[in-house]
């Protein structure tokens, strides 16, 4: 059994989603392709799949192969390259995943003019807010909003972002203004769950960390909804200043609290530590980091 063209096809077989995608794909009989992923499981002595009238699903350990996979083929993709000392223009797939609010606005633009200067990369950008697993899901480079915890990713930093707590105009006419932390026990609070980097409701008083919370008057699982409840004046929301950047430049929300705000949260660019990089993401991280630099300077600038 060849094993670099066993990881080729299974590789294909999970970008498509199914063995026939992966046959098309590879322009490949799909009994062919069938035959050599039961092969590789044999080898393995272990299933890659779970077989199901709903599809594949990868096993636990067709997830940990797969991501093995993924960084050898690369990586011999690299040395190849090194070998023959030749220029090679940085070509494949590219996976990248950014929270919503932050990818639309920021990243999008970036990694759009990313393509046109790389026209044999493709890319494919998962946008969501949660924290999406770079082993699970197979991805090669994420944004995060935070602080790192696994030592086994690099991180580059490209900025920092701001925890803001604000509410609409007419809520805060019929309620009051809060002027400490402590009044926020008497109003109504939107949460927003789901998101495992969501803002905290917390502040500082005398570089020590203290937290208060409204009374919860809705709970959502987006960002838009609980910018949407705090618009129509149900409550007080707490939020990455980015995501409510266009309502409180034009008024509709009001900043709440701002001698008390918490430190900036980092922006990162994180990724799996490696040898050898693969040429597509070395190329993604050179051209998008100095450039959301630039932007995140520029949304410091503007304040929140």
């Amino acid at each position: 059994m060849d094993r670099f063209d066993a990881m080729t096809v299974l590789l294909a077989v999970v970008e498509a989603g199914s063995l026939s995608g992966g046959a098309r794909h590879l322009r490949a009989p799909l009994a062919t392709i069938s035959r050599k992923i039961a092969e590789l499981e044999h080898h393995l002595g272990n299933p890659l799949f779970v077989r199901s009238r709903g599809g594949l699903r990868l096993t636990e350990s067709g997830r940990a192969f797969v991501s093995a996979s993924r960084r050898i083929l690369g990586q011999v993709e690299e040395a190849e390259r090194e070998a023959a000392g030749e220029f090679r223009t940085p070509r494949g797939t590219l996976h990248v995943t950014a929270p919503i609010a932050f990818g639309e606005r920021h990243l999008m633009p970036v990694a759009l003019d990313f393509l046109a200067q790389y026209p044999d990369i493709s890319l494919r950008l998962m946008l969501a807010d949660r924290q999406i697993s770079l082993v699970d899901e197979y991805i090669d480079v994420a944004l995060r909003i935070g602080h790192l915890t696994d030592s086994t990713l690099i991180a580059t930093r490209v900025g920092t972002v701001s925890r803001v707590i604000c509410a609409s105009p007419d809520y805060l006419a019929g309620r009051g203004v809060p002027q400490r932390p402590e009044d926020l026990a008497t109003h109504d609070g939107i949460s927003f769950q789901g998101f495992a980097m969501a803002p905290e409701w917390r502040y500082r008083r005398d570089s020590a960390a203290f937290t208060i919370e409204p009374r919860p008057k809705l709970a959502v699982n987006t960002t838009q909804a609980a910018i949407q409840a705090a618009l129509a004046g149900l409550g007080i929301i707490r939020v990455l200043s980015y995501q409510v950047a266009d309502e409180l430049r034009s008024g509709l929300l009001q900043v709440l609290l701002p001698g008390f705000a918490p430190e900036p949260l980092p922006v990162s660019l994180i990724y799996p530590q490696a040898d050898l990089m693969p040429l597509k993401v070395r190329s993604f991280l050179d051209w998008t980091a100095p450039r959301l630099r630039a932007r995140m300077a520029l949304l410091d600038a503007a304040g929140p």
